[in-house]
């Protein structure tokens, strides 16, 4: 008996707490904008979303705020969260001729049923005519083309921007799963606070993000790398620029790497035997952000005496695997949260 059809129009959602990725069954990805949303404090109404949005972050007047509504992956902002979809969702469903699709929507794994409730309410808001949710680390795996219905085991590990998802997954279900709130929001804040400690330089998030892009790795380069950095002196309020380098970030950083290789390890540690077996031979698949850390991957390998891959396009696995999950919903729908639970 088939649970329900989805059309042309159906959306995939991944609601990433730096990015937010929106997928057409057939299209591909149609939306990439950062999660930032501009509000009007006086009347409520939403001045601009993604790009546009971020770009104003730490540069309003009073009257506006510029916030990211998702925090550690979750909403933290129902209203903020609420406003941004609507737009988002709107900006593909007029650009396509969408009309009132239904959406899948990736979430972290072990969300609670409040916040289950709060982002279908916010994708319903924001036009949907139905709404199911995905756990991260499934679509990761989905989008990473691992065999996910399969009876042998696979491990992901999506490092976005507020949480670090590691799972074990075999036979369509998340047979062990950790999830962490270090990811790459945390690494940019190391960045600032080292940078202010060391240098006595005040910088923000964007610049910190530009620095982690640009020469941030997880061990040492063959070749070490600097770059100059704009910010305000602590000390005496005024513009100056430094120099940093690809090991001084290293050093930044290295707390939080090891907290992630260490929920990697705790997780392999849980896992049963059989499925232990498997991952040995298939090795740690990395998506998210996170995995484009240079030398990320070596380290892990080092620190678990496994092979380590790094997915292809790692930014968009979970957005891709909402929409291979649209295209297979009949073989795939087990895996769907609140499918499962109208069963």
């Amino acid at each position: 008996m088939k649970l329900f059809s989805f059309t042309s129009k159906d959306i995939g959602i991944d609601l990433g707490t730096a990015n937010t990725l929106v997928t057409l069954k057939g299209k591909g990805i149609v939306l990439k904008e950062p999660s930032v949303v501009a509000i009007d404090k006086r009347n409520g109404e939403i001045l601009a979303t993604g790009y546009e949005a971020k770009e104003m972050i730490g540069r309003t007047p009073d009257q506006i705020k510029a916030v990211r509504p998702l925090k550690d992956g979750v909403i933290a902002d129902f209203t903020a969260t609420k406003l941004m979809l609507k737009n988002l969702v709107s900006k593909v469903c007029d650009r396509y001729n969408a009309g009132r699709p239904r959406v899948v929507v990736g979430v972290p794994s072990g969300i609670t049923e409040v916040e289950e409730r709060a982002v279908e309410e916010s994708v319903l808001a924001a036009g949907a005519k139905e709404v199911y949710l995905i756990e991260e680390p499934m679509a990761a795996a989905i989008g990473a083309k691992l065999d996910v219905v399969e009876p042998t085991g696979n491990i992901i590990v999506d490092i976005g921007g507020g949480t670090t998802e590691v799972a074990v997954i075999s036979l369509g279900g998340i047979v062990v799963s950790n999830s962490l709130r270090i990811a790459g929001d945390e690494l940019d804040s190391d960045i600032v606070d080292y940078v202010k400690k060391e240098f006595g330089l005040v910088i923000g998030e964007t610049t910190a993000e530009e620095i982690k892009k640009e020469i941030g790795c997880a061990a040492p380069l063959m070749t070490e790398m600097s770059m100059e950095v704009k910010g305000r002196d602590a000390n005496n309020g005024l513009p100056r620029n430094i120099i940093v380098t690809s090991s001084q970030i290293e050093e930044a950083i290295r707390y939080s790497i090891n907290e992630i290789i260490e929920i990697i390890k705790q997780t392999l540690e849980k896992t049963p035997p059989e499925l232990a077996s498997d991952i040995v031979e298939k090795g740690i698949v990395l998506a998210g952000g996170g995995a484009l850390i240079k030398n990320l991957d070596k380290l892990i390998a080092q620190k678990t005496e496994m092979p380590v891959y790094i997915a292809d396009n790692p930014l968009d696995c979970v957005v891709n695997g909402t929409e291979k999950t649209i295209e297979d919903l009949e073989n795939l729908k087990t895996i769907l949260i609140n499918a499962r639970k109208r069963r």
